[in-house]
């Protein structure tokens, strides 16, 4: 197992946002967590990335407790976040913000050679090196914000709604590109409100609603779930 989630609360103040979730990623998994605005989605990455302090419960990465470890140590562990909304460094070039992603890493050879792997994974981020981040088109920040979190050769990445604001045929893009992210050994943690396109590409899949995990199990029975299909597909069959 590679992350082990069990009965995580986390407050914002006397908000309770997470009500003891309780789950799990295994080697070479995509797992998704879908839900209405404010389930508690984003709330649990960034509690693993040691960004949130829960109020009770236990994070495991590898067999090891993350609770009270420092952010940075996470991301040396082998776990990096893609956070909601990219949040690139605008006034930075390309280079720079994929070099940012990898302060955690020492070899400037191997860095090179991660770079040149995100390369082949982002092509349209070598053409754009030297432009600003602040300037490139959504779905190119999209791209490098993705980028720049497996500049840090992460074991298990954390998706934090990567379709958010891109039309349609971007969004295809962007979710064939984390199929062959997984494709080439890396396990995702995938939050996202297009449920439809999530559950397509994950392997298990859990339904988060107001903070507690409300049903859970393969991605293509929840697809075939009436429950989903009614709440966050836009279907109902009878």
């Amino acid at each position: 197992m590679l992350l082990h989630v069990t009965d995580l609360a986390v407050a914002y103040g006397a908000i309770r946002a997470l009500q003891g979730i309780s789950f799990q990623i295994d080697e070479g998994e995509i797992v998704t967590l879908i839900g209405a605005n404010g389930a508690g989605k984003s709330t649990t990455l960034r509690t693993i990335s040691g960004l949130l302090r829960p109020l009770a419960g236990d994070i495991r990465f590898k067999g090891e407790s993350l609770i009270r470890m420092p952010a940075e140590r996470i991301v040396r562990l082998g776990i990096s976040q893609v956070p909601e909304g990219r949040q690139i460094f605008g006034s930075l070039t390309v280079r720079e913000n994929l070099e940012m992603g990898a302060y955690t890493r020492n070899d400037p050879k191997e860095i090179a050679e991660t770079m040149d792997l995100v390369f082949t994974s982002f092509p349209r981020l070598k053409e754009r090196l030297n432009q600003l981040g602040g300037t490139l088109s959504g779905g190119e920040q999209q791209m490098l914000a993705m980028g720049r979190a497996l500049m840090s050769r992460p074991s298990l990445l954390l998706l934090d709604e990567p379709s958010m604001g891109l039309a349609p045929i971007l969004v295809e893009e962007i979710f064939e590109i984390i199929k062959r992210i997984n494709a080439q050994g890396t396990s995702i943690l995938l939050v996202e409100q297009n449920a439809a396109m999530a559950l397509s590409v994950a392997t298990r899949g859990y339904v988060l609603e107001t903070g507690a995990i409300v049903l859970a199990g393969d991605a293509r029975d929840l697809l075939e779930n009436p429950q989903v299909q009614s709440a966050y597909l836009g279907e109902r069959r009878d």
